[in-house]
């Protein structure tokens, strides 16, 4: 962070300088971590832990500002207003409403949860901030003695710098890779209105999927994305009858970076791999996706690899002219960049942060622990896994009027003797 007359202030992130530029009225790039409670959450208690968790996290508190040349953070005072949690969580975020954060926090009943702003941070920034939220309000609410460390942040600590810097820059290379690969099978399906988004959660056990994954030598992500990849080529088969337009079928799957490169910045430091099957070559069988998926993450998520892909994007960041041209003309360069390469890429995107530790004076409060990924620009059914305890919980969120990418991936789940627990914003069920 750097130091003006009127406070304190910081450049984006190289990954959150696109979202700016291509947010537009209807959409922003918003993702959210939810927790919940032995019992119902108190909004006082709540409220006090907001304001004594928000210190720790100088880099969260800020609002977005709009400079000569680039899109900038500055000091944001206070803290955002608590919220009642609604049943479409992660539409557009009206920062003017949000006393201008770029994260909000809502409650409901026992549920938690903090929906944030993709400028702000990535899913592993998120989740510290939650899990530190979450700690601070049981402490006050009930005296909890939490251990803290690099997950769960003790609020009594200075922050450190490092927490907010941009490891992008820090860690890119001379050599890159270029961007361009085919476009993906695009989904199709009518859109709902404004707001409108389906949430269509999965509980499945964890150690079915385990034992499944393990059986054909891939891991836990790489088979979901396997049972996504062969969802979305049957349907695309429904539709597309000459197998000769069929187009090539791809799961964007986000990476930490953090695992190639040390770093403990709570800003974005993720980049993402594109696995997937050419299906006009004919169907595969679930072997043979997740064959391919684990050879393709292999060859593509590695230190030199993904160096090279991100490095393209921060060159771009400094090239003198590019430095230099005022930012409306930059919003056009990028918001056009962005909606070429970006999820025309893709056919729907798959993030998995994995299983959630928290210690056992924690976790004797928290029973439940979800992630729920936005919607994308173009791409509008996409989903989130996240792992607690025993089960498995596999999020769709979507702004179709159909729900044909969710009913085809848990019914292949449910074929293969996985059992599946589904419920949603509308309703539940069982399988």
């Amino acid at each position: 962070m750097e130091k003006r007359a009127e406070g304190i202030w910081m450049k984006l992130d190289n990954a959150a300088k696109i979202y700016p530029a291509a947010m537009r009225r209807d959409w922003t790039a918003i993702f959210r971590f939810s927790m919940n409670l032995t019992e119902p959450v108190d909004p006082q208690v709540l409220a006090e832990a907001v304001r004594s968790t928000l210190p720790r996290f100088p880099s969260f508190s800020v609002r977005l500002r709009r400079g000569v040349f680039w899109f900038y953070l500055d000091q944001n005072p206070g803290e955002p207003e608590l919220q009642q949690d609604v049943a479409n969580p992660c539409v557009r975020m009206k920062l003017r409403e949000n006393r201008h954060f770029m994260f909000r926090v809502r409650y409901y009943d026992t549920r938690i949860a903090v929906e944030f702003f993709h400028v702000l941070c990535d899913g592993t920034g998120g989740l510290c901030f939650t899990k530190t939220l979450v700690a601070e309000y049981l402490r006050l609410k009930y005296g909890a003695e939490i251990p803290r460390g690099r997950e769960i942040l003790d609020c009594r600590e200075a922050p450190r710098p490092e927490e907010w810097e941009d490891a992008f820059l820090k860690y890119a290379g001379k050599q890159t890779r270029s961007r361009q690969e085919p476009d993906a099978y695009f989904l199709p399906g009518i859109s709902e209105p404004p707001d409108g988004i389906h949430v269509i959660t999965g509980m499945i056990p964890v150690r079915e999927v385990l034992s499944r994954s393990k059986a054909l030598g891939v891991t836990l992500t790489e088979y979901l994305t396997a049972v996504l990849i062969q969802s979305v080529d049957a349907i695309q088969r429904r539709h597309v009858r000459r197998e000769s337009r069929l187009k090539p079928v791809k799961v964007c799957i986000p990476v930490n970076l953090r695992a190639f490169f040390p770093s403990p910045t709570l800003r974005n430091f993720s980049f993402f791999v594109n696995p997937g099957i050419e299906a006009r070559l004919g169907a595969c069988s679930l072997e043979e996706i997740a064959a391919l998926v684990h050879h393709q993450m292999g060859l593509e998520a590695t230190e030199k690899n993904l160096r090279a892909r991100f490095s393209v994007n921060v060159r771009s960041e400094r090239n003198p002219i590019l430095r230099v041209t005022p930012l409306f003309l930059k919003n056009l360069v990028m918001r056009a960049v962005f909606y070429r390469v970006g999820d025309r890429k893709t056919s729907t995107t798959l993030t998995n942060l994995g299983r959630v530790e928290l210690p056992q004076e924690m976790a004797r409060y928290v029973q439940r622990v979800d992630l729920v990924l936005g919607p994308l620009s173009r791409n509008r059914a996409v989903s989130a896994a996240i792992t607690y305890g025993d089960t498995l919980y596999y999020t769709f969120t979507n702004t179709m009027k159909n729900r044909e990418l969710e009913r085809e991936f848990f019914c292949r789940l449910v074929q293969l003797g996985i059992p599946v627990k589904v419920e949603s914003n509308e309703q539940w069920s069982e399988r």
